[in-house]
């Protein structure tokens, strides 16, 4: 069974920076999606970035490129969301995930993804 416990959040001002993390266990990851998504409050689940856990070339959100950058350590089975020049609107509770199937066309779809953390806030003040 897939566990996925995510940590990172907090207050931030505007302009600033947080790194979230994502531990992950249970499976060998290899052939993995691993995604992050966001929940505003009385907004959908957005998605944010994604990554195929053995490579290659990242998915973002048009409004989080230039800013934030997925990646991963397989040592530590660990994915990352660095997060920088950060705004008010990216306040949410953020979520990691993960899909056993890969495409294109559905990366950013939550419904793809098998598995869920339990959320981690990020607030940015202005």
């Amino acid at each position: 069974q897939v566990q996925l416990v995510e940590s990172g959040g907090g207050l931030v001002q505007a302009g600033g920076s947080l790194r979230l993390s994502c531990a992950a266990s249970g499976r060998t990851f290899s052939g993995y999606v691993m995604g992050w998504f966001r929940q505003a409050p009385g907004k959908e689940r957005e998605f944010v970035a994604a990554l195929r856990w053995r490579g290659g070339t990242p998915y973002y959100v048009d409004s989080v490129k230039g800013r934030f950058t997925i990646s991963r350590n397989n040592a530590k089975n660990t994915l990352y969301l660095q997060m920088n020049s950060l705004k008010p609107e990216d306040t949410a509770v953020y979520y990691c995930a993960a899909s056993t199937r890969y495409a294109v066309n559905s990366i950013s779809l939550g419904h793809e993804y098998d598995s869920w953390g339990q959320g981690t806030q990020v607030t940015v003040s202005s």
